[in-house]
């Protein structure tokens, strides 16, 4: 894995955010996105809601890596079996998310999740990279059937570039 990237693609991603919160007037952030339920405020709390996670994903690629393969893609099949519920936290989070913090906050929380992912990933070894498990194929279209930690570094950009796309902002609206 090239770590370099990884660095380069979060921290295109992170000026980028900061640039839409920056440039969206509030009209904007109200209005509806495209594609979503959420608006543009709630999408953009929910595009780096994929970077927010990524602490809890890492931790459990951890777990269950020293465990039997056969638990992990146990897991993945009972957490595949809760995906309605699954996306009915994951939109109301980012709908509670979206609508109560304000962009200085938003902005802030993502300049610390992103600082501590970059020092988390400095550390990382070959070895660490190469840890997977299985992941519920059906909470995101992005979460392959099995995921090293170098794909779970990876999947956050993924995530917020495919959403990026559906903010209705400006002259995209």
């Amino acid at each position: 894995m090239d770590k370099q990237a990884v660095h380069d693609d979060m921290e295109r991603a992170r000026t980028t955010f900061h640039a839409l919160l920056d440039q969206a007037s509030d009209a904007d952030l109200r209005r509806k996105s495209d594609g979503t339920l959420w608006n543009n405020r709630q999408l953009l709390f929910h595009m780096l809601l994929g970077f927010l996670i990524i602490r809890a994903l890492l931790t459990l690629v951890r777990l269950f890596d020293r465990l039997p393969v056969g638990i992990s893609r146990g897991f993945a099949r009972l957490l595949n079996a809760g995906t309605k519920p699954f996306d009915i936290v994951n939109y109301a989070g980012s709908w509670l998310g979206g609508t109560t913090l304000g962009r200085r906050q938003m902005a802030t929380l993502c300049d610390r999740v992103m600082a501590a992912l970059h020092r988390r990933l400095d550390r990382e070894t070959d070895t660490d990279l190469a840890r997977g498990m299985h992941y519920p194929t059906r909470w995101d279209p992005f979460f392959q059937d099995y995921m090293t930690l170098a794909d779970v570094y990876r999947f956050p950009v993924q995530h917020f570039d495919f959403h990026h796309r559906q903010l209705t902002l400006g002259d995209r609206g």
